[in-house]
């Protein structure tokens, strides 16, 4: 899953990288949403992730989610990564909402 632009870029620790979904851009109804109008997507996929942070008895604790898992996001947080022309965000795995279950 992990492609080209992501040999280059390895989180460390707890971090995840992650690539926002999509805004949806037209209503059930079909009606047209203008960019202004659209909400922050909180849904996204993970495309990296690191090892694992340190816990208190120096034994590593691994990242709760894995690369391609959707994952709920919370609304503002997270660093802002470009890898070839493409936004990614980075975040801890503690400050990740939740994830989706199929």
């Amino acid at each position: 899953m992990a492609g080209k632009a992501f040999r280059k870029f390895l989180p460390l620790f707890d971090r995840v990288l992650v690539e926002r979904c999509a805004a949806e851009t037209v209503t059930k109804g079909g009606i047209m949403i203008p960019e202004k109008s659209q909400g922050k997507v909180l849904q996204a996929t993970v495309v990296a992730v690191g090892s694992g942070a340190r816990g208190k008895d120096g034994q590593i604790q691994p990242v709760s989610v894995k690369v391609g898992e959707k994952v709920l996001l919370p609304e503002y947080g997270g660093t802002k990564i470009v890898l070839e022309d493409k936004d990614y965000y980075l975040f801890r795995d503690g400050d990740i909402l939740g994830k989706y279950v199929d």
